[in-house]
């Protein structure tokens, strides 16, 4: 399988590879190209533009490693319409419930829970020690930072970040495209494209829609 990205993110998601053992990475791709030094000891097999290639050459299993939500799901496009097939990467020192059910594309980091009922979307990040309680339903390329604690039947909207430490309490719903304050407990609904921040959190400002 070949690591689309090149960054701490990439260098963790290569880590839990590794010790998962279910791939052999080939490499990683850069948008530095073929310049970009090694990572972990894997060497970068050329920018985006070597994609079709690695394709012919018989690698079509592939991981996006990018924490930005936008520039991963647009990779993940991209990816999919070339003809790779997204992997997850799911830590040995994660708690994944049998009864929760993940996408494509998705990281479950070390010290992480998702528990039973669970509905994680393609491309989601479930960061370290984050915990994703019973009946939860996380929207495509979100981000759940390290440290989250999502109470059961929480909803969060595609692409949106809690940033670390955030606290949701059971059934509060934060919308797509949001962004909720590192250390804030949410105890209230948060719409679309609103920033929100503190204990409790409130709406800041407004953001604009992902491309």
């Amino acid at each position: 399988m070949v690591l689309i990205g090149g960054g701490g993110h990439a260098r963790v998601i290569a880590d839990i590879l590794e010790t998962a053992g279910a791939y052999e990475i080939a490499g990683f791709t850069s948008g530095e190209g073929a310049g970009a030094p090694p990572m972990l000891g894997y060497h970068c097999l050329g920018g985006d533009d070597a994609l079709e290639s690695l394709l012919r050459k018989g690698i079509s299993n592939a991981f996006i490693a990018i924490g930005d939500n936008a520039r991963r799901c647009r990779c993940a496009r991209i990816a999919v319409d070339l003809g790779f097939q997204l992997i997850n990467a799911l830590s040995p020192h994660a708690v994944v419930s049998r009864h929760a059910i993940l996408g494509a594309g998705v990281a479950v980091m070390p010290g992480a829970v998702i528990n039973a009922g669970a509905r994680i979307g393609d491309g989601v990040i479930i960061n370290t020690n984050a915990s994703v309680d019973h009946d939860c339903e996380i929207g495509s390329f979100a981000h759940i930072c390290p440290g989250c604690a999502l109470a059961g039947a929480v909803r969060v909207g595609e692409q949106t970040l809690l940033g670390t430490g955030c606290r949701l309490i059971p059934g509060v719903s934060v919308g797509a495209s949001a962004q909720i304050g590192a250390g804030s407990v949410v105890t209230r609904d948060v719409a679309d494209l609103t920033v929100a921040l503190g204990i409790p959190a409130r709406a800041w400002k407004r953001t604009s829609p992902n491309p």
